[in-house]
């Protein structure tokens, strides 16, 4: 398989590039993480309980579900730098419905959730590509970098929350002037993008050629595991707030702050991590970090005391940090097949980040959100037992797959 690819840019052209896949990133992270923030507020705002809230936050799975498939096809129209443009645009309008809809009511949020899972496939599609092209040209890892300038993004979102919080500023002021911020900073941000490379027409294979790859046991597996770490992940940002205001009857500021501190372990994981992967290996860095998560979701479910569920949120979000870029990257390790076996780990693990954490609402009902999350840890078991399907892909394989 060939692809047909300009001159190589200029090393300058490449960083400046690198900086506008960052702001892709992280921009991405505030506008999930702004609306995120402010969930308990408008739990109460609309008088949910747990499982009706839950039942609303699947308007977000079900705008990524719908959107998912044709995200491809989004960004080959109009190309990296204009998707991410058009759909930090349409982010901040859907910003604004949901501010509107904590005044209006839950059908109002709930379709400014949809119009945001919409949306944000294309968003994600279009900077991963973007971040591999690169990678490629500076020829060094930096994915996982990239992944923890989202999480930046989720950090800064997250404790601008609690400011907010703290200050009562109303959540519709709140999520229309992040909206706007958006709107303007994005495109101008992501200007330096690199030009989209042209694929040859051999690497596009037909739509029922694609289907080969959902039946290949080891992209299976990494699936798999990279579901389990989307459930976990999602899990996080959704109900961390929520679940220590309620189990602990903690003020609603303390549960933001919560948020942002599962968030910031997250964070400061990807950004330092690499060296860890580089020196130990894919399989053993994410076996210790699934045995770190399920004890730190342990500890934030029975903590005898607030300060040790931050600890707790704090375990959680170093052992799920590198879940989803690592099942990316394993996913890839064959360039001839990684746009089949990426596109299905990474659809696997956007449906259960969006529709994972609404459904452990739907069971918080019945045993309270914070035991809810036991469903989570029991998960991360399952995503430490397939850890070895993430193991770099042998060369002779690699040929094998290519003949």
């Amino acid at each position: 398989m060939t692809t047909i690819q300009p001159t190589a840019p200029r090393p300058a052209i490449v960083r400046a590039a690198a900086t506008s896949t960052y702001v892709a990133f992280a921009g991405c992270g505030l506008a999930l993480a702004t609306w995120l923030a402010r969930v308990p507020q408008i739990r109460d705002d609309l008088r949910l309980d747990t499982g009706r809230l839950g039942a609303i936050l699947l308007a977000g799975a079900a705008g990524a579900l719908v959107s998912r498939p044709f995200s491809g096809r989004v960004v080959a129209r109009l190309g990296q730098r204009r998707t991410v443009a058009w759909m930090a645009a349409a982010s901040s309008v859907a910003l604004v419905v949901m501010g509107l809809g904590d005044r209006l009511g839950a059908w109002v949020f709930a379709g400014g959730l949809l119009l945001f899972g919409f949306v944000s496939s294309s968003w994600d599609v279009a900077m991963n590509v973007q971040g591999t092209v690169v990678e490629r040209h500076l020829g060094r890892s930096i994915m996982p970098r990239f992944h923890a300038g989202f999480s930046i993004g989720t950090v800064a979102a997250a404790l601008l929350g609690a400011a907010m919080v703290q200050l009562d500023v109303p959540v519709i002021v709140h999520l229309a002037a992040v909206g706007v911020l958006l709107a303007v900073l994005v495109p101008y941000g992501v200007r330096g993008f690199l030009p989209d490379e042209q694929p040859s027409t051999s690497d596009n294979p037909k739509p029922h050629h694609t289907l080969r790859y959902w039946r290949e046991p080891r992209t299976l597996m990494i699936g798999v595991f990279v579901l389990a770490a989307g459930f976990s992940e999602g899990a996080g940002n959704d109900w961390t707030g929520v679940s220590l205001v309620d189990g602990y009857k903690a003020p609603a500021v303390l549960g933001t702050v919560a948020y942002a501190t599962f968030l910031a372990a997250m964070t400061a994981t990807r950004w330092f991590g690499p060296r860890l992967l580089d020196a130990y290996g894919r399989v053993t860095v994410l076996r210790i970090q699934g045995v770190v998560a399920v004890l730190g979701l342990l500890l934030f479910i029975f903590a005898p005391a607030v300060p040790l569920a931050f600890v707790g949120a704090a375990l959680w979000g170093v052992g799920v940090a590198f879940g989803y870029p690592v099942g990316m990257s394993a996913a890839a390790d064959d360039p001839a097949h990684a746009a089949g076996r990426v596109t299905v780990a990474s659809s696997v693990a956007k449906v259960a980040s969006f529709a994972g954490p609404p459904l452990l609402g739907l069971l918080g009902d019945h045993v309270t959100i914070l035991r809810a999350l036991l469903a989570v840890a029991a998960l991360q078991v399952v995503a430490l037992c397939l850890a070895a399907a993430t193991r770099p892909l042998p060369a002779r394989h690699r040929a094998l797959d290519n003949q």
